[in-house]
C-alpha cells in the first residue's frame, strides 16, 4: 500500500453474526441445517462489498476461549448468555464464505476482534491510511480519529470525527472514560452504581477526563452521585482498563496484507449448493464446458447410426423439445438422446428461422426411431417422461420401457423439498450449471419459440437436458438403494406413470351447456346478491375491494373489528373473519361470503372448464401431479379437479356437468374413512379397532365414548363433534381450533378432546411414540417407507416444533392413505389391460376413483374394482369401498 487515498475497511465480524441471525429466522437447509445466520451475514457482506468496492478489506472475529480480560476481572462477560446452538454450528460456513469471498479472516486467541480491530487501525494510521470500521457496536467510538470512522451499515449511519466531537464536545479517545464510568452490564462491567452514559458523558463534559472527575469529587452536586463515585473509584478504574481497546496485539497481518483478492468461485458454490442457496450457487457457479459429445442428426444415416448405438447400449435418456408445456397441445420440434455419459445427440424436426439448416421432418424421424422408442426392452430414463410420452403418443409413438424418472426419484428420496426440476438436481447432486430454458428462449418481449432458437445452440440445451438426467438416474438409483427406497420407487411410483399417460390422455367429458347455463345463472344470483349487500349496507361500494368493504363492515356498520392485515394495517375481511362476524348473525357478512363462493366457483369451474375443452377430444384432461404432495398424495392442475367442494350444493351441481358418453356411465369407487380406518391400523387402539371390525359408524362410536352416553342416543349434532374430533386429532387440532370449528367455548373443547385421549389411549401412545421416533431420526415413514424429512423436529420457536410434531403425527397417516389408493390404482391398470376391459380410469380425487365404463361392462367391471382396492392391502381393520354409478358424476358420487 503506497496511496493515502487508499481506505481500509474492517469488519466487526460479530457483530454481522449477531445481526444476521436476529434478522433471519426459522430457515435452514432440507437436512434441517440452521442456515439463517449464515444467508443473512453473506448479504450483509456482498451488499458492502457491491456499495465500496474496496481494494483493502477484513473480517475480524472474536476468537473462542477467555481473554486478557477475564484475568483481570473473572467476572467479566459471565451474565452473558451462550450462544445458541443453532447459530454457533453456523459459525465456520460463515468463515468459510468470508474466506471464499478474497477476504482477510482474522481472530487471535486471548484477544477480542475490538482489539485486532484496534490494533490494525493505529497501525494504519501510523502509515497514513484511512480506516472505515464497519460495526453497529458503540464501544468503536473510542477509536475515531481524523482518519478513522465507523460506519453501521445497517442503519446507514457514519460516525467521523467532526460529528463526534461537535456531539459530545470532547475527544472520541475520552469514550473510555465514560465507559470505565457508566460500566457495561452486557459485559459484566461494573462501572459506578447509578451512573449510565448519559451521566457519564454529563461528567466528562464538565470535568474534562476519568482522573479530574475523581480529583474533583467534591465539585459532584448531587449527593448520591458523589457518595457513588467516591465509593466506587477503584472499580470505576478497572471498569476502564476492561473497556479499553487494546491496539498493541502481536498481529502477523499488516494493513497491507489486507488486499481483496478474487473470490473462490468454485468453493463458494461447493458452500451454496450444501447450504441450498440457489441464487448465491446460482450467481457463482461457473459452466464448466465438459469434454462432451454432443452431436446434431440431420440424415437418415445419422438417425440410424443413433439408434444402433442406443440398441447397443440397451439404456437412453430421452428429452424432448416442443411448442407447448401442455402435452396435448405440444409439438414436437427436436428429440435429444443420450446413452452414455457426455454423450449426447439431438434430431431437430421443426426449427423455423431465416437460415434455419434444412431438417428432417417429424413423420419421416418417427419411423426411424419408433422401433427403439417402443421397444420394452430398451429402458427409457426421463425427467417427467411422463410429459414426453403424452406428447409422443399424441403424435404417433407409444414410448415403452419406462424404466426411471429422475424427478420422481428425487421426491421419493425428500418429498418435502420443495424442488425437483432438472436445473435444481443438476445443482444439487453434480454441482453442475444448466444451460436455462431462459438462456435459449430469452424473456420477456424479447422471447421466442422454440421453433426459432439457433439448431446449434438447441442442440446444446437439449443435449445437456439428456445427458445430465442420464448422468443423474446412476446417483439417484445408488442413493434410492442407499435408504432402502427402491421398492417405493420402482414398485409404485415408476408403475404409476403409464396409469396417469393413460388418465391424463383419456380425460373426462363435460357437458358445456350445461356449464354455460349454470355460469349464467352464477351470474344472475351474483348480481342479486350484489343488490341485497347495497341495501344492508345503505350505500353502493365496490365489493371486490377489500379496503372498501372494511370500511363498511367496520366502520358504517361498526361491526366488531377481528383483525388488521399485518402490512397495510387495514381491515381484515378474509374468509376466516368473514364467518366470524356470520356466526354472530350479521347478515352483511352471510351475503358476502355467499357471492364470494358463487364468484369463485364461477370463475374457477364454470368459465374455465369449458374454455379447457380439448376441441380435438371434447373432454378436459387434467394433470395429476406425483412429486408436489409432501405426503405422498397426488394433486391435480390445470384444471385442478381436487378443489371441487364436497359440501354443498354448488359442489354437487358442478359435478353434475362432468359427463359419461354416449352407451357409458361413471363408477365412483371411494375408500370409507381411509384415513380413520390407517390411524386404527397404526395406533393400535382397541375402540378404534373393535369399532371398524364391528362395521359400527365410527363418529357414532367416538360421540358415545366421549359424551358418556349409549350409541342409539347420540344425536346428529354429537355426531358432528365427534367427527370434527376424529379428523382434527389426525391433523393435530386443538382445543382452540376445534372451538372456533363447532362454534364452542375453549373449556368445552378442551374436555372434549381429553376425553378423547382418556378413552382411546393408543391414539396417545402412537402420538408420542411417533414424535419421539421422528426426533431421534429427523423423519417419519409411511406403511411403504415414504420417508418425510422434519428439519424442524428439534426447533427452539415451539411454535415450528408444534408444527413438525403435527406432521410427524399426520404424514404416516395421511401418506400411507395416499400410497393405498396409488397401490390400487396400479392394480386396477393392469387389470383392466390383460382381462380387456374397456373401462377407463379416469380422476383420482382424494380417497375416490372415477372410472367411465361401458353400460355393458359395468356390472362385471365394479366387483373387480372393488375388490383390488379392498385387499390392496392388509391391515389390522378392513378397508370398505363405497361403489356407486351414473350417468354424471354426482349421480355417481
Amino acid at each position: 500500500m503506497n496511496n493515502d487515498r487508499e481506505t481500509i475497511y474492517l469488519v466487526d465480524g460479530s457483530s454481522y453474526i449477531h445481526r444476521a441471525y436476529h434478522a433471519i429466522r426459522n430457515l435452514s437447509n432440507s437436512k434441517g441445517f440452521p442456515t439463517n445466520a449464515i444467508l443473512g451475514f453473506t448479504k450483509m457482506l456482498m451488499k458492502l462489498l457491491a456499495d465500496v468496492s474496496p481494494d483493502y478489506l477484513a473480517v475480524v472475529f472474536d476468537a473462542r476461549g477467555p481473554t486478557f480480560r477475564h484475568k483481570l476481572f473473572p467476572l467479566y462477560k459471565a451474565s452473558r448468555p451462550q450462544m445458541p446452538e443453532d447459530l454457533a454450528v453456523q459459525i465456520p460456513h460463515i468463515k468459510e464464505i468470508a474466506a471464499g469471498l478474497g477476504l482477510k479472516v482474522l481472530e487471535k486467541e486471548g484477544f477480542e476482534a475490538d482489539d485486532i480491530i484496534g490494533t490494525l487501525v493505529r497501525m494504519a494510521e501510523a502509515e497514513g491510511h484511512r480506516t472505515v470500521v464497519v460495526t453497529g457496536d458503540k464501544d468503536f467510538r473510542q477509536l475515531v480519529s481524523r482518519m478513522t470512522s465507523l460506519w453501521d451499515t445497517m442503519k446507514d449511519v457514519k460516525t467521523d470525527y467532526a460529528s463526534l466531537k461537535k456531539t459530545y464536545e470532547f475527544e472520541p479517545e475520552r469514550f473510555v472514560d465514560v465507559m470505565g464510568l457508566s460500566g457495561d452490564s452486557s459485559d459484566n462491567i461494573p462501572g459506578v452504581p447509578g451512573v449510565g452514559e448519559k451521566t457519564g458523558i454529563q461528567l466528562i463534559q464538565r470535568f474534562g477526563s476519568f482522573d479530574s472527575v475523581f480529583e474533583r469529587i467534591q465539585e459532584v452536586d448531587r449527593p448520591k452521585l458523589k457518595a457513588n463515585l467516591a465509593a466506587h473509584r477503584e472499580q470505576a478504574r478497572l471498569s476502564r482498563e476492561l473497556v479499553t481497546i487494546d491496539v498493541s496485539v502481536p498481529l502477523e497481518e499488516s494493513p497491507g496484507g489486507l488486499r481483496v483478492r478474487e473470490p473462490d468461485s468454485a468453493a463458494l458454490a461447493e458452500l451454496f449448493r450444501e447450504l441450498e442457496f440457489r441464487d448465491l450457487w446460482s450467481r457463482f457457479s461457473l459452466r464448466v464446458a465438459d469434454a462432451a459429445d454432443y452431436r446434431l442428426c440431420f440424415s437418415p444415416a445419422d438417425v440410424e447410426d443413433l439408434t444402433a448405438l442406443i440398441r447397443r447400449h440397451r439404456k437412453v435418456a430421452v428429452d424432448l423439445e416442443t411448442t407447448s408445456e401442455n402435452p396435448m397441445e405440444a409439438s414436437p420440434v427436436g428429440i435429444s438422446f443420450s446413452w452414455a455419459e457426455s454423450e449426447a445427440c439431438y434430431i431437430p424436426v421443426a426449427h423455423r428461422y431465416p437460415g434455419a439448416p434444412r431438417q428432417m421432418e417429424w413423420p419421416a424421424v418417427r419411423e426411424m426411431i419408433r422401433g427403439v422408442l417402443s421397444d420394452p426392452e430398451i429402458a427409457k430414463v426421463g425427467q417427467n417422461i411422463k410429459y414426453d410420452a403424452e406428447v409422443l403418443a399424441g403424435h404417433g409413438i407409444d414410448l415403452k420401457g419406462i424404466y426411471f424418472d429422475t424427478m420422481v426419484a428425487s421426491y421419493v428420496l425428500n418429498p418435502g423439498l420443495g424442488r425437483h426440476n432438472l436445473d435444481y438436481l443438476a445443482q444439487h447432486y453434480l454441482n453442475h450449471k444448466m444451460i436455462s430454458f431462459k438462456d435459449v428462449t430469452g424473456s420477456g418481449p424479447k422471447k421466442i419459440s422454440f421453433t426459432e432458437v439457433d439448431v446449434q445452440r438447441a442442440a446444446e440445451y437439449s443435449c445437456e437436458d439428456a445427458d445430465i438426467t442420464f448422468r443423474l438416474h446412476r446417483i439417484l438409483a445408488e442413493k434410492l438403494q442407499a435408504e432402502g427406497n427402491e421398492e417405493l420407487f420402482e414398485g409404485l411410483e415408476m408403475k404409476l406413470i403409464p396409469v396417469l399417460i393413460d388418465m391424463e390422455m383419456t380425460g373426462i367429458r363435460v357437458d358445456i351447456n350445461f356449464f354455460r347455463e349454470m355460469s349464467a345463472g352464477f351470474a344472475v344470483q351474483m348480481q342479486e346478491l350484489v343488490s341485497k349487500i347495497h341495501r344492508e349496507a345503505g350505500v353502493e361500494f365496490n365489493l371486490n375491494s377489500p379496503q372498501q368493504l372494511g370500511r363498511v363492515l367496520f366502520e358504517k356498520l361498526d361491526l366488531p373489528v377481528q383483525k388488521k392485515t399485518a402490512k397495510s394495517g387495514n381491515y381484515s375481511t378474509d374468509v376466516k373473519v368473514l364467518r366470524k362476524l356470520a356466526a354472530q348473525k350479521h347478515k352483511l357478512p352471510a351475503l358476502v361470503l355467499r357471492y364470494r363462493t358463487l364468484a369463485k366457483l364461477k370463475s374457477t369451474y364454470l368459465d374455465a372448464l369449458v374454455r379447457m375443452v380439448s376441441p380435438v377430444t371434447g373432454r378436459v384432461h387434467t394433470s395429476f401431479n406425483q412429486t408436489v404432495a409432501a405426503t405422498g398424495r397426488l394433486s391435480s392442475s390445470s384444471p385442478n379437479l381436487q378443489n371441487i367442494p364436497v359440501r354443498g350444493e354448488e359442489g354437487r351441481e358442478i359435478r353434475r356437468g362432468f359427463v359419461a358418453d354416449e352407451g357409458c356411465v361413471l363408477i365412483s369407487a371411494d375408500y370409507s374413512q381411509v384415513e380413520l380406518r390407517v390411524f386404527a391400523h397404526y395406533s393400535g387402539d382397541e375402540v378404534l379397532i373393535d369399532a371398524f371390525r364391528r362395521g359400527e359408524d365410527i363418529h357414532t362410536r367416538t360421540a358415545a365414548e366421549i359424551i358418556g352416553t349409549m350409541p342409539e342416543m347420540v344425536t346428529a349434532d354429537m355426531r358432528r363433534i365427534a367427527k370434527a374430533i376424529n379428523f382434527g386429532i389426525i391433523y393435530g387440532m386443538g382445543p382452540r381450533k376445534l372451538s372456533d370449528e363447532l362454534g364452542i367455548d375453549g373449556a368445552t373443547a378442551r374436555r372434549y378432546i381429553d376425553a378423547y385421549y382418556s378413552r382411546y389411549t393408543g391414539v396417545v401412545r402412537y402420538r408420542d411414540e411417533t414424535i419421539a421416533s421422528a426426533r431421534d431420526r429427523g423423519y417419519v415413514t409411511t406403511l411403504f417407507n415414504r420417508k418425510r424429512y422434519l428439519p424442524d423436529i428439534q426447533h427452539g420457536n415451539r411454535m415450528m416444533r408444534g408444527e413438525a410434531e403435527r406432521m410427524a403425527v399426520n404424514t404416516p397417516i395421511q401418506g400411507t392413505a395416499a400410497d393405498l389408493i396409488k397401490k390400487a390404482m396400479v392394480t386396477i391398470h393392469e387389470r383392466l389391460g390383460t382381462e380387456n376391459f374397456k373401462t377407463k380410469m379416469l380422476l383420482q380425487v382424494h380417497d375416490e376413483l372415477l372410472f367411465e365404463a361401458p353400460e355393458d361392462e359395468a356390472e362385471a367391471v365394479i366387483p373387480m374394482i372393488k375388490k383390488e382396492m379392498e385387499t390392496v392391502h392388509s391391515l389390522r381393520v378392513p378397508l370398505v369401498v363405497d361403489i356407486h354409478t351414473g350417468r354424471n358424476w354426482d349421480e355417481a358420487h
